[in-house]
């Protein structure tokens, strides 16, 4: 039987008690939609690319505190208030992954509440010898 486990990171803040920021089944790490809520400030920006870089660094911070990181994501699924953000979504993307990128879905979806505008999810790899 697999282990499986909820996950929380203190560095983050949590949208809602409902679910984990993240589940860890056997040596995968499930991160659930992870908004660019700023952790410092606890506000979103009303800039479409701000919030999805910070959505990636506090994805970063999830993976890091739970023992992996952003290279070993393997799928990430992107859901976007508008369609018209893709060029923004890619440069992001290209920054927060350089290099052998994960694979991406991208829907589009009905506008979220509290001004947010993007939410990523992630699968990733935890590895036993990660820092």
């Amino acid at each position: 039987m697999i282990d499986r486990k909820n996950f929380n990171s203190s560095k983050v803040p949590r949208m809602t008690d409902v679910f984990p920021q993240a589940v860890i089944a056997g040596n995968f790490i499930f991160v659930s939609g992870t908004t660019g809520v700023n952790p410092e400030t606890g506000k979103l920006s009303e800039s479409f690319e701000e919030q999805a870089a910070q959505s990636f660094r506090n994805i970063k911070t999830i993976l890091e505190d739970a023992g992996a990181g952003m290279d070993q994501i393997v799928k990430t699924t992107v859901f976007m208030v508008t369609g018209n953000d893709f060029s923004i979504l890619n440069k992001v993307y290209g920054e927060v992954f350089p290099a052998n990128a994960p694979a991406r879905s991208t829907p589009q979806v009905m506008p979220f509440p509290a001004g947010i505008l993007i939410s990523v999810e992630c699968i990733a790899m935890k590895s036993v010898d990660h820092k």
